[in-house]
């Protein structure tokens, strides 16, 4: 069973050939063929459910008495989408759930990569998920390194690109360096791309500007993560999503496992979008820290270098950070060390 992709939404996705945005051009074609799996849950979630093999007793555990633990969760959380949907002004069907950002990574790989024949672009330093993802899918990587600021060297990122490059990856704000990749920029990869662009944007929330989910209803090409571990402070729920045209969204929940998000995740996700207000007064606590840390590090004469920050973390550099790593973990704190000469504080 073949899915039926609807009409591109826009049609300015080219190439440096001057080829249009395809979708069926660039997924693999198994999983354009592929017939989903059919949950238990995909035609009827009430009445006397005797569908799935749930245990009818019911759980072992007498907490969360409301959630019905003993049976499978809705495989797709359409009301919980609705939400993140007004949240960040698109629609819900633009929406894929996954277990973490991580998750919507591989699922990328999976449904648009051919192993041992596609490659993807990364821009380092950047999020080391895309290498690992690559890895483990046989894809190969090719990399577009940012400029010495950490902003995207455009012509070198499309010169990167050959014609097996099915997917470009730009972080931002970027882990590890905190600086933004404005929209514009990759707009103009987006203009000059006929595969998928995928915007990484986990910490966006801090950066204080317009999301690239703007950018969805204008570019069929372009896929942007977002993850509730970062600004929702809810890292340990494991909510990552991919936000992109309905046609992309619908390939990655065709091949996604049935019941990827559990009750419990999909309830706290469900009290976090009641809590919004909490949300925005604990960035902006998170942002006041932020300036009075950089404040603190410029007065420290060792500190050589402190990078633009639009995350929740400061990118610095610092003689023998190695040695100044491991000092403070043997005291208890611990931090990341970049390139032996940096080191990244979470704010």
């Amino acid at each position: 069973q073949k899915i039926i992709l609807t009409p591109s939404i826009s049609m300015s996705s080219f190439s440096k050939s001057g080829d249009v945005f395809s979708l069926e051009r660039i997924a693999r074609k198994n999983i354009l063929e592929l017939a989903p799996y059919r949950c238990a849950r995909d035609d009827y979630s009430e009445g006397v459910l005797l569908d799935a093999n749930e245990n009818s007793i019911g759980p072992v555990v007498s907490t969360y008495p409301n959630l019905d633990l003993h049976r499978y969760p809705d495989p797709l959380h359409l009301e919980l989408k609705e939400e993140v949907a007004k949240f960040r002004g698109i629609k819900k069907d633009q929406i894929f759930f996954g277990v973490g950002s991580d998750e919507a990574i591989d699922l990328l790989f999976r449904i648009f990569c051919i192993p041992a024949i596609d490659n993807v672009v990364i821009t380092p330093p950047t999020y080391g998920m895309y290498k690992v993802c690559a890895k483990i899918n046989d894809v190969s990587v090719i990399s577009a390194p940012l400029t010495p600021d950490f902003d995207l060297d455009i012509p070198s990122t499309i010169a990167a690109i050959t014609q097996t490059t099915k997917m470009v990856f730009i972080c931002s704000p970027g882990n590890p360096t905190s600086k933004l990749i404005p929209n514009e920029t990759v707009e103009e990869i987006l203009q000059r791309f006929n595969g998928i662009v995928v915007v990484d944007e986990a910490y966006i929330d801090f950066a204080g500007t317009q999301s690239a989910c703007s950018l969805i209803t204008q570019y069929p090409n372009v896929v942007v993560l977002q993850t509730l571990s970062k600004a929702f402070g809810l890292a340990g729920i494991r909510l990552g999503m991919a936000m992109a045209n309905e046609n992309i969204i619908q390939l990655m929940n065709n091949v996604k496992a049935p019941y990827n998000i559990n009750k419990l995740t999909a309830e706290v996700v469900k009290d976090a979008f009641q809590n919004l207000d909490t949300f925005r007064l604990n960035v902006t606590s998170i942002l006041h820290e932020r300036a009075f840390l950089l404040s603190q590090l410029e007065k420290l004469s060792i500190v050589k270098k402190i990078h633009h920050s639009d995350a929740n973390f400061i990118l610095f550099v610092i003689p023998q950070a190695q040695l100044i790593y491991k000092n403070m973990a043997d005291r208890g704190v611990v931090v990341v060390i970049e390139e032996q000469k940096c080191i990244v504080l979470t704010v």
